[in-house]
């Protein structure tokens, strides 16, 4: 009788442990530290769950909400950091700025230098605020993900089934993706443009299709304004390139044309002497900034020598001074007898009935004379 069932004694201990079981049915197959020890104390399963869900689960909840906010403030700190790095740069124009101001001497370039410096303020300001907004807007984005990472861990640890809801956000993720393409072009186009202060409100800029000036600046699109009134909505991502023509300073280029038979060095003092005499009455609509520099004879043309000046001015303030130079010029040329030629052509025409007698044509800018080697009658 001992042989027969004593098999069957260690097959019941061994498969059917009263323990074994009740701890499975109470706290699942994978049972959690907590309930196994509420367990064996209290030898109830209720009890064991319970513990479970009042202990276990809001530590797990408590722990992974610290640690997002943790990620969080570390994420927020790095762009702070990020934003201090753009903005030292400026700082360091500023100190320069500041130091040349303080070393200056004479009174015209002390009150450069401080015309400078406060133009240079108002961009280091402008650049702060734009610095700002982007901290701003890379701290939501941070802390969107950080929130939607952490809610989803949140949903898995009370056993929410994730993979629809995650099946979902990819087909819409896909979706946004081939349908918003240009939009996401812009948006991290208008981002960067941002981050590197390439034109602000004010600016004066060219992107290709238009000309003009800034008067907003967003994420998606940039709004300017041409000479002619009408308003640009140019989207950023279609911006392949910027030329930003009244960025910290500008440079007006005149090219003025004299006669062949013009004394040149008489007429190079001049238009030094007109230049200098604007660069030091400092208007505030032309401001030159820097002595104008006559760079020489530029060109031989077909009626004319042109001679190149060039001067440096406040930001968008080159076509003001360029005009105001051109009216005095062509006032201090008159008075010193210095021609400003015009297109002259030398016209011939021929009669269908007597093609050896050329026909003579008279008027301002014309010469006349035989073809092929003919005399030129003005001689």
């Amino acid at each position: 009788m001992l042989d027969i069932d004593e098999p069957k004694l260690v097959y019941v201990i061994n498969s059917y442990s009263p323990i074994a079981t009740t701890v499975n049915e109470a706290c699942g197959t994978d049972p959690a530290w907590l309930c196994r020890k509420v367990f064996e104390w209290s030898d109830n399963s209720d009890l064991a769950g319970i513990a479970t869900w009042l202990v276990d689960r809001p530590v797990k909840v408590v722990v992974i909400v610290l640690l997002a906010l943790l990620v969080r403030r570390l994420v927020h700190r790095a762009i702070d950091g990020l934003i201090d790095r753009l903005m030292s740069e400026r700082s360091t124009e500023e100190r320069d700025a500041v130091a040349a101001a303080e070393a200056a001497t004479g009174t015209l370039r002390r009150e450069l230098l401080a015309d400078k410096l406060a133009s240079l303020r108002d961009r280091t300001e402008r650049a702060r605020q734009r610095a700002k907004t982007l901290g701003v807007l890379f701290k939501s984005i941070a802390s969107a993900v950080v929130g939607v990472v952490t809610f989803m861990m949140l949903l898995g640890e009370f056993d929410i089934n994730l993979g629809p809801l995650i099946a979902g956000a990819g087909i819409v993720g896909v979706a946004i993706g081939f349908g918003a393409q240009s939009l996401v072009r812009d948006l991290l186009s208008g981002i960067f443009m941002l981050i590197e202060d390439q034109y602000g409100v004010g600016d004066v800029i060219d992107v290709g299709d238009a000309i003009g000036t800034v008067e907003s600046v967003g994420l998606r699109t940039t709004r300017i304004r041409d000479v002619r009134g009408t308003l640009w909505h140019v989207p950023n991502g279609e911006i392949r390139r910027v030329g930003n023509m009244s960025q910290v300073w500008a440079r007006a280029i005149l090219d003025i044309d004299v006669a062949y038979d013009t004394d040149l060095d008489l007429a190079m003092e001049t238009i030094k002497t007109v230049a200098d005499g604007l660069w030091e009455e400092q208007l505030e609509e032309a401001t030159i900034v820097e002595e104008p520099v006559i760079s020489g004879v530029q060109n031989f043309g077909a009626d004319a020598v042109t001679i190149r000046l060039s001067v440096r001015t406040e930001p968008s303030e080159q076509w003001s001074t360029g005009r105001a130079l051109r009216k005095r010029i062509k006032e201090a040329f008159d008075e010193a007898g210095i021609e400003i030629p015009f297109p002259q052509r030398t016209v011939w025409l021929r009669s269908e009935a007597d093609q050896k007698a050329p026909t003579k044509r008279e008027g301002p800018g014309f010469q006349t004379g035989t073809r092929g080697g003919g005399t030129d009658d003005s001689e």
